[in-house]
């Protein structure tokens, strides 16, 4: 009896241990987010994308957690894209020039003189979202938000006050977007194509003249230091995107993806309130330290340039994006006045 009352309790312990063990919360499940960019380190951008991983940690409570690669260390936009689809990178924030890559239709940002403002720009790009998303879903990437650059000037190793004088100078344009380069040839320009990581190199060799850049990258990268002359032109606004694999997105808890795109939205709006104010605070920066900005003046530069946008309907953006953007532009021009 003495045995059996034994052997008994024992039993019951061994169930009371049992029920403790799957009583007890298991470990939480952690899914880590490569992503890459060419943005500085300690930058507007990077600050940003640190901020976003850390929203992203807090509201799926530690699931979810995003290690940022800044500077081009994992090399340039083309590399990037290439590393991801190999898993090896899950996500990146690309400019305009690597989202081009990825599909077309982000080329529209890149119209010289399309967008007049920036409240014109964000109405426009937010009517022009779902269409995008819905182009490089098949291609394999989410579009999760909308990064901002700022607006592209021209700077130059010497003054540039006409357009033939911009067709004079040998200008950076990207690598690994070959339709852009023949787009800049047929129009006259001389084009040097190369990566963004290596516009210094190019300035410092003469291989390249000039390059439009937004006024804060030209300070964060040092290229105004080679550049002293900036056109005041506000060719296009710079545009980028973060993106991230079907794969990895997929992977994620439905549940947690519309937190996930909260959080990537508010950085996206703080954004478009940060950068506008840093450029201007960089243009000031650099004239202090030799920077000679001069305005385009006369109907030319419009004129020419404009012609020359219509030129990328069909060959550099799709026809039916240009066509959307441009009935949103004009709906917001009409509801303004």
């Amino acid at each position: 009896m003495k045995e059996d009352g034994t052997v008994a309790a024992r039993l019951s312990m061994s169930f009371v241990v049992l029920c403790l063990m799957l009583s007890t919360a298991a470990p939480i499940a952690q899914t880590t987010i490569k992503l890459a960019t060419v943005v500085p380190e300690g930058s507007v951008w990077d600050k940003s994308l640190k901020q976003m991983g850390d929203d992203w940690k807090e509201a799926t409570g530690g699931k979810i957690t995003v290690t940022v690669y800044g500077g081009g260390s994992q090399g340039d936009e083309p590399t990037v894209l290439r590393k991801m689809r190999l898993d090896a990178l899950q996500a990146a924030a690309f400019t305009a020039v690597g989202l081009g890559t990825i599909d077309s239709a982000f080329n529209v940002f890149d119209i010289p003189f399309f967008f007049e403002s920036y409240d014109e720009l964000n109405y426009v790009t937010e009517k022009l979202t779902p269409a995008i998303r819905k182009r490089i879903e098949p291609k394999g990437f989410v579009l999760l938000n909308w990064g901002h650059g700022g607006w592209t000037q021209v700077f130059t190793k010497k003054p540039v006050q006409t357009v033939d004088d911009l067709k004079k100078i040998k200008l950076y344009t990207s690598a690994g977007n070959d339709r852009m380069v023949q787009w800049f040839k047929a129009n006259g320009f001389e084009p040097r194509a190369m990566a963004m990581t290596d516009i210094m190199t190019g300035l410092t060799t003469g291989m390249i003249e000039g390059l439009p850049t937004p006024p804060l990258a030209a300070m964060l990268f040092q290229w105004y230091r080679q550049t002293p002359y900036m056109l005041d032109i506000g060719l296009a606004p710079i545009i980028g995107a973060n993106i991230i694999t079907q794969k990895a997105w997929k992977a994620i808890p439905e549940s947690d993806r519309p937190k996930l795109l909260e959080a990537a939205a508010g950085v996206e709006k703080r954004l478009q309130v940060d950068v506008p104010k840093q450029d201007a605070d960089a243009v000031a920066a650099m004239t202090k330290q030799g920077l000679t900005v001069t305005k385009a003046t006369g109907p030319e530069w419009r004129t020419e340039i404009d012609g020359l946008a219509k030129t990328m309907r069909g060959e550099m953006v799709p026809p039916e994006i240009f066509d959307l953007a441009a009935k949103a532009r004009d709906e917001f021009r009409k509801n303004k006045k």
